[in-house]
């Protein structure tokens, strides 16, 4: 999909791991002119923290495994 970004780390049993630097990423994508973000279930509350002017005009979705991955990046 386009405008689509996704950061995490995907472990071998295909669970979606936190990452740092939520602020910075989602600075880039706004840059990127992405729309849909996914971040890692377990940063959720790093996003929520974030000022509501980064947060805005985001459709953000936080995953706990690949398949919720896979279900929001291909949909129709």
């Amino acid at each position: 999909r386009k405008k689509l970004g996704m950061t995490g780390e995907l472990s071998l049993t295909g669970q979606v791991l936190p990452i740092g630097g939520v602020k910075e990423k989602t600075i880039a994508a706004r840059r990127a002119g992405l729309k849909t973000l996914i971040f890692p279930h377990d940063n959720k509350k790093d996003f929520d923290d974030l000022p509501e002017y980064l947060r805005e005009g985001l459709d953000v979705h936080f995953v706990k495994t690949y398949p919720d991955v896979y279900k929001i990046a291909f949909a129709n």
